[in-house]
């Protein structure tokens, strides 16, 4: 992620932290001090919030570590000011494979909240435990403060919504059952009923419940959306969507003529060509800021994508549904027996969907 420093390894496993998070400790430092908070009580809520988020590193390590298992690869973990981020190359599909994989992050605040506890006193009332915690985080209350924020971390990831990790642990279950996008339909909806909860409730409590219903609510329906598309890809390869008739500029043209293109059709990507090999490609984006930053007489070449991403014309299209999402803007290039047989982008992909989709309930009418 752009903005991020690199804060070492674990478990071959980069740790990454994003700029922005230091805004936040900025922000605690500034909070504490307007209300009053001595040196002390700033350094100890500074280092609370810093092992907040080692906790945060632990439980995106369990998910990674649980996907080492099945071969799975995290590309990175970072730190954000909302929590932590693990990019997995791919989520399990196999029902006992999600499940170990999404259970695998709330069992570590679960367990770090459990040997926490055995060392401190838990307050027996409630009036008890917030007249401890009004006090600020201090050298006293440290770890009940720990504690809590485990035990609240494995509760809310546990909440049976997506894109919570209860979600896909909901859908896992449900998936012994029935076809995985079923099952991913019916977890969306129960999570964003009960995200119409937390809104309602927010109303009269805290605002933040708001913000959660409506992440849960947007969240949910993404993920519906994608596996439902993933689904609508069963059963087909990449030749039957690649597009043998596709665009193609000479990389010695000038981006006038890249230009002209654009406004003379409705391509979005281009295929560059050199003596009649592919060696780049441009996207319309790509032309407009070429145009804006080097002028209309250069050449394509000194400004075409060279990162070219090829594509196997056999492979499954659910294989390569998470690569080509990943690379949203580019246009890909189909090989079969070592040749370029034609093109493939999202938009092209997406549009196969919809007519998939909407012949496949064609037919169940009839039926």
């Amino acid at each position: 992620m752009k903005g991020s420093f690199k804060l070492g390894k674990i478990a071959d496993i980069g740790i990454f932290v994003h700029w922005t998070f230091s805004l936040l400790i900025l922000f605690i430092i500034f909070i504490n001090y307007r209300s009053g908070q001595n040196a002390a009580q700033i350094v100890w809520s500074v280092v609370f919030i810093l092992s907040v988020f080692i906790t945060v590193v632990m439980h995106e390590l369990g998910h990674a570590l649980a996907a080492k298992r099945y071969h799975i690869i995290t590309k990175d973990i970072t730190l954000l000011p909302i929590g932590g981020l693990a990019r997995l190359e791919k989520i399990p599909e196999k029902p006992m494979e999600e499940l170990i994989v999404a259970i695998a992050g709330p069992l570590v605040n679960i367990t770090l909240a459990f040997i926490t506890g055995i060392f401190i006193t838990i307050p027996e009332t409630s009036e008890q435990l917030m007249a401890e915690l009004s006090n600020g985080v201090n050298a006293n209350n440290f770890f009940l403060n720990f504690f809590l924020v485990n035990f609240w971390l494995a509760l809310f990831n546990l909440i049976p919504a997506f894109p919570m990790d209860g979600g896909r642990i909901l859908r896992a279950l449900l998936s012994f059952r029935m076809q995985r996008n079923i099952a991913t339909r019916i977890s969306a909806r129960i999570g964003q009923f009960l995200a119409l909860g937390f809104i309602l409730f927010g109303f009269f409590t805290s605002p933040i419940l708001v913000f959660i219903g409506i992440f849960v609510i947007i969240g949910a329906q993404v993920e519906a959306d994608y596996t439902e598309s993933k689904f609508m890809l069963k059963g087909f390869k990449v030749h039957d969507v690649v597009m043998k008739d596709y665009p193609k500029i000479d990389a010695n043209a000038t981006v006038k003529t890249a230009v002209a293109l654009v406004l003379n059709s409705q391509n979005k990507n281009f295929l560059i060509m050199e003596e009649g090999t592919p060696v780049g490609t441009l996207n319309r984006d790509q032309i407009i800021m070429a145009l804006s930053k080097k002028g209309e007489e250069e050449f394509i070449y000194n400004v075409m994508d060279r990162n070219l991403i090829f594509l196997d014309a056999n492979s499954l299209l659910e294989n390569v549904f998470e690569l080509i999402q990943l690379n949203k803007s580019k246009l890909m290039l189909v090989m079969e027996n070592n040749e370029v047989t034609g093109t493939l982008d999202i938009e092209n992909l997406m549009e196969f969907i919809l007519i998939n989709e909407v012949t496949t309930n064609k037919a169940h009418d009839k039926n």
